[in-house]
């Protein structure tokens, strides 16, 4: 049952991240980043389905296969290169900060995958784990947006905590930390998605506004409206 809330959840904030694509961008572009999106989520569901991630003996590790490429697409296409300036631009800055409130759904999944067996305690919010205070606050950075900046950089942290703790516990090479419960989950369908999905989603979601914000401290108040409108054509 847990797995079926779960695949619709991942459903419901996919469909939020392609919506909110068509609602800022031409037709074209939005159809080629949710072609891509889809291959991306067809890639990963049948790596994690068929198993092979889980297959800790392989070198590399699949894990990785499924981890590191959307990372280091953020990294490259969104924090690097100047197309990251005008995605930041072409979203308004409240969304992009609102839509960290979709970590809290991921915390009480992985909350509930502690109480399975599937994951290590400090992997949850009674662990430690405080990821699940950044979506909680996303609602009121969203609303106050003065502290922004501030609130992306200790939120950047609070992701970069919680995938160290599922790298150290997973089964594998990785794995430099005994706890009670090894992370059986990120080689598990669905809850691959955690680590190859909502993650990446996350960093992405935290590097788009702090360009968007960086954006608007560069740019003369008039001229941000000229931005925003060319990023989005």
């Amino acid at each position: 049952m847990t797995a079926t809330y779960f695949l619709a959840y991942l459903g419901l904030v996919l469909a939020g991240v392609t919506l909110a694509a068509f609602r800022a961008w031409p037709r074209r572009r939005s159809l080629q980043f949710a072609a891509g999106l889809g291959i991306w989520i067809a890639y990963v569901g049948v790596m994690s389905w068929s198993g092979i991630v889980a297959k800790t003996a392989l070198r590399p590790p699949p894990a990785l296969l499924v981890v590191l490429p959307a990372f280091a697409v953020v990294v490259v296409l969104l924090a690097l290169l100047p197309i990251g300036r005008r995605v930041a631009l072409s979203f308004p800055l409240w969304l992009l900060l609102l839509a960290q409130s979709f970590r809290i759904g991921v915390e009480l999944f992985l909350h509930r995958l502690w109480t399975e067996g599937m994951v290590p305690r400090l992997m949850t919010y009674e662990g430690g784990n405080v990821d699940i205070l950044v979506g909680l606050s996303a609602p009121v950075v969203a609303w106050v947006s003065t502290l922004a900046q501030v609130w992306n950089v200790v939120g950047m942290g609070a992701l970069a905590n919680i995938v160290v703790r599922a790298a150290i516990t997973a089964p594998g090479r990785l794995q430099i930390l005994e706890a009670e419960l090894p992370n059986l989950a990120l080689g598990t369908f669905p809850y691959t998605f955690i680590a190859a999905f909502f993650a990446p989603l996350a960093f992405a979601l935290h590097v788009l506004a702090m360009r968007n914000i960086r954006a608007r401290l560069q740019v003369r108040p008039t001229a941000f409206a000229e931005l925003h409108e060319e990023a989005a054509k």
